[in-house]
């Protein structure tokens, strides 16, 4: 096997690795991730499951990084040609709960499943996720205020629509997942986008 051959090989393990690792700790949590587990679903030597990333928290840091991949595919990518204002946010809001609604991983919103387990335990892990976390809501607030700016009428904090779009998100991943809700989806987009109309009501 050739060196550039041999690079790629060793890329292809890693991401599988990866995609495996983000799987399980859909299910079970980050802290549920055990180096064992993912050996056996993936018929690997433990010593060969680690490798690539040298530790277990830097394996579950990997999980971290791709779920925020995904999600920025699936919501963040479908706004790239659309300047920001209120067309925008509505398209993202759309992608939001469609994520929501045909989440890419089992356990539903690996985010919003991370920040409760995290969000009480110091370290590496709830650090990035902090920074993951604000980065997203930044992002949102000034979408909001985007939209707002198209709009005469009453415009309340965009930091105020913001932590009302994530609530909703919050509890219709909740009700989708805990509840096997079927209508939550819609109800939620109903809900999300009757909060920005009220916002941007003219």
């Amino acid at each position: 096997m050739s060196p550039r051959n041999s690079v790629a090989e060793a890329a292809r393990t890693r991401d599988r690795i990866v995609r495996a690792a983000v799987e399980e700790a859909s299910r079970l949590g980050l802290e549920g991730l055990t180096i064992g587990a993912l050996a056996d679903g993936l018929a690997m030597s433990k010593a060969g499951v680690i490798g690539p990333f040298g530790s277990r928290e830097n394996l579950q840091n990997a999980a971290l990084e791709q779920a925020g991949r995904v999600f920025r595919a699936a919501v963040l990518a479908p706004l790239a040609q659309t300047p920001p204002g209120v067309v925008r946010l509505g398209l993202l809001i759309d992608a939001w709960i469609e994520y929501l609604a045909e989440c890419p991983f089992p356990g539903g919103c690996f985010v919003t499943a991370a920040s409760t387990e995290l969000d009480g335990r110091p370290g590496v892990l709830r650090d990035r996720l902090r920074d993951i976390v604000a980065d997203w809501r930044t992002f949102l607030t000034a979408e909001v205020a985007a939209a707002q700016e198209e709009s005469s009428g009453t415009r309340p904090d965009p930091e105020q629509v913001a932590t009302v779009l994530i609530g909703i998100s919050m509890a219709v991943n909740q009700e989708i997942q805990l509840l096997g809700d079927s209508s939550a989806a819609e109800r939620g987009r109903v809900a999300m986008r009757t909060a920005v109309g009220l916002a941007l009501s003219p």
